[in-house]
């Protein structure tokens, strides 16, 4: 009987839903994070996660960049399929031609998939970012508006719900972006951004009340990109992530989508609410899970679901990893995950597995370690593994490295001739760390460099960690590449290195938005971390 019952419960509300005039309100947030919606004060985003479905592991495409992804949400697919590569982007450019076109002449949106399904739909798009009506099929919406800042934003949205109670509405704001470019993501003022995001939000839903069509209506909030320090565009998880939450009728409450999500899954999501045919070129998928009328997700014998990272948390800056430099001073490592989830964590360089030492408090660590960490769960799915680079000193073990740091009256995009330039400044740095040397933000680029003592003989590996370009050099051979205006990305190269002394030096520029540079090693019985001040010095020491 109660398997019967819940059978005729689960016909009902799916019979319901198709009863129902459904609206749709897709409600996205440039460059909101997971982390800003678990962090700043979002009480209506949890509550869409309490009473809908969710998951705060939706990813973005490839580049993290806001036109590709902005086209990927209302297109069903990837860059390679709509053309739409970088925010450079125009309609009718030389660029990559998408696989397929629609009446415009761009790859067809959910707004004609709407238009075609729906012909007499009410459809609007109201928007704080000027760029995004390029990507947009104009001629299949009913109404599009370009408005300054998020309360205009809001404000006109409000109105045109009272008058027009459109069934299918796409919002866009762009305040949190602009606080993780000027403030950086993980600051108070980004997450105050988030937060706005969060009340507006809760003025629209306000509106759909007293429209009287929120009863009616599914909400879906998203974003096109997360962040890492001032900037995006590059291959980080804290640039990839999402969240993916909606809510109405029709949607379970409080289920977590286990599943992978990513962006072009939108436009499939909002097609599937309307049951209407999308095209062949779309890659996207519904995430029918969501939905009361489909069965949970299981993972099949093949796989296991990728549980979230756990956080180490330290003072690190924003766009640095877990850990940092710590002189005359002992550093406790703290670390969080979710309350379901079992972490174990080593200090020895191996990857933790279950029979790795247990984290059930915090504890010290009195030396350079790395901490690896990874969480598991009963049924065997784990997370990714999370480092903690710890460098422990004392102020008189410190031998610094000497820097050379450059303004250019020019847009860069590629490190520039440093043998043209005078340094505007020259100072000592005991690490490869930009949070060490002041700047201008833009437009800068550094030398800073001297030598490494290698205790081991063998293969080695370097990196570059960087946004913009950087490139590495080992006793004067060059040895990682990482040039260009770009987003945070990694590149490394191999040396053979002797035991002993080698020159290390590293070149730097960054020409607007975010600023980070980190540069890693590893070798025999060294695990991958960022190089540390314990074999950085200033000069040769006999």
């Amino acid at each position: 009987m109660r398997i019967f019952a819940t059978i005729c419960l689960l016909a009902l509300a799916s019979a319901t839903l198709s009863a129902q005039k459904i609206h749709v309100v897709m409600f996205g947030v440039d460059g909101m994070s997971p982390d800003g919606v678990r962090r700043a004060n979002t009480p209506n985003m949890h509550r869409m996660m309490q009473d809908g479905a969710y998951t705060l592991h939706d990813r973005s495409i490839l580049p993290t960049s806001s036109s590709p992804n902005w086209a990927a949400m209302i297109s069903g697919a990837g860059p390679e399929r709509t053309g739409v590569t970088a925010n450079s982007w125009e309609r009718n450019d030389d660029g990559i031609a998408p696989v397929t076109i629609g009446d415009e002449g761009i790859f067809p949106t959910i707004f004609s998939v709407v238009r075609h399904g729906k012909p007499d739909a009410e459809i609007g798009v109201i928007h704080d970012w000027d760029g995004l009506a390029r990507l947009v099929e104009t001629t299949k919406v009913n109404y599009i508006k370009h408005e300054e800042g998020p309360y205009n934003t809001i404000t006109e949205a409000v109105r045109y719900v009272s008058d027009k109670k459109p069934d299918f509405l796409f919002i866009h704001l762009d305040q949190v972006d602009g606080a993780g470019h000027d403030k950086g993501h993980g600051s108070p003022e980004y997450y105050q951004a988030v937060g706005l995001a969060d009340s507006l939000l809760g003025v629209l839903i306000d509106a759909y009340k007293k429209a009287g069509i929120y009863d009616n209506t599914i909400f879906i909030v998203s974003a096109d990109h997360g962040g890492v320090g001032h900037g995006h565009g590059g291959e980080s998880m804290a640039e990839t992530e999402i969240p993916f939450i909606l809510s109405g009728p029709g949607i379970k409450k409080g289920y977590e989508i286990k599943g992978p999500v990513f962006q072009y899954d939108n436009a499939a999501t909002i097609a599937y609410i309307w049951k209407l045919s999308t095209p062949n070129a779309w890659t996207g998928r519904p995430v029918k899970s969501a939905f009361v009328d489909n069965p949970d997700e299981v993972a099949d014998a093949m796989e296991r679901y990728t549980l979230e990272a756990p956080q180490i948390i330290t003072n690190a800056p924003a766009g640095a990893p877990a850990g940092e430099l710590y002189i005359d001073s002992i550093p406790t490592v703290v670390i969080k995950t979710n309350p379901a989830y079992k972490l174990y964590y080593t200090l020895d360089g191996s990857e933790p597995t279950e029979k790795s030492q247990v984290y059930t408090k915090p504890f010290t660590v009195d030396k350079t370690t790395v901490v690896k960490v990874k969480a598991f769960d009963k049924a065997g799915s784990q997370s990714p593994t999370v480092c903690g680079f710890y460098r422990v000193r004392k102020k008189g073990e410190l031998h610094p490295m000497k820097y050379g740091y450059f303004e250019s009256d020019e847009d860069l995009e590629v490190l520039p001739d440093f043998k043209s330039m005078t340094p505007k400044r020259i100072g000592e740095c005991n690490e490869f760390n930009l949070a060490e040397i002041q700047n201008r933000g833009n437009n800068f680029a550094l030398v800073l460099g001297g030598y490494i003592y290698i205790e081991k003989e063998g293969d080695y590996k370097f990196y570059t960690s960087s946004d913009d370009g950087s490139k590495l050099y080992i006793d004067n051979h060059l040895t990682v590449t990482n040039d260009g205006s770009h987003g945070l990305i990694w590149h490394s190269g191999d040396k053979a290195m002797t035991k002993g002394w080698h020159t290390i030096k590293a070149t730097y520029f960054n020409g607007g938005g975010g600023y980070i540079l980190n540069v890693y090693y590893k070798g025999p019985g060294i695990t991958k971390q960022i190089i540390p001040a314990d074999v950085l010095y200033g000069e040769k020491k006999m």
